[in-house]
């Protein structure tokens, strides 16, 4: 897949894409993911994990893929796709995962951006369907993720720390 370009006017927006995260981006992945856990409530930030679970997918591309926003710059956005199989749907779905925008870059249409390119490849690949968890207090992504066509699924998360 192509990246996505754009060219707004300001200097500092200019040469902005969306691409596959490479294992030298690992660092500022790590602070967006630090970022993150900042926000919600399930986790706190542990960069060393992070760490490890980023290098896993980066390193291992049949588990997932990471595509980060880019100027020439730096880093300011990304997500993480996980893969697995339903056997309700037949074929492979993704789970979508660290999805984050950097506050700086916020409200400019980034979200959209990294959003449609997800869906693009996700479209190409034959994926049968993109499943992400919101955080139940975050009302700005829920409604984010509302308009770009994702619904309330009737199922309830749950899950077991297995240490």
């Amino acid at each position: 897949m192509n990246s996505l370009s754009t060219n707004k006017g300001s200097t500092d927006e200019k040469h902005i894409r969306v691409e596959p995260a490479t294992i030298e981006d690992l660092h500022k992945l790590v602070q967006l993911v630090e970022e993150l856990m900042e926000l919600q409530g399930d986790f706190l930030p542990n960069r060393e994990a992070h760490e490890r679970g980023l290098a896993l997918i980066l390193e291992q591309p049949n588990r997932g893929r990471i595509f980060v926003l880019r100027n020439d710059d730096h880093i300011f956005g990304m997500v993480n796709l996980l893969f697995t199989i339903s056997t309700a749907m037949g074929g492979l779905v993704i789970l979508l995962e660290d999805f984050i925008i950097h506050p700086n870059h916020r409200g400019q249409g980034y979200g959209t951006m990294l959003l449609d390119y997800v869906k693009d490849f996700a479209k190409h690949k034959k994926f049968k369907r993109i499943t992400l968890l919101t955080d139940k207090i975050g009302a700005e992504s829920q409604n984010f993720f509302k308009k770009e066509g994702f619904e309330h699924s009737s199922m309830i998360p749950m899950r077991l720390l297995v240490e």
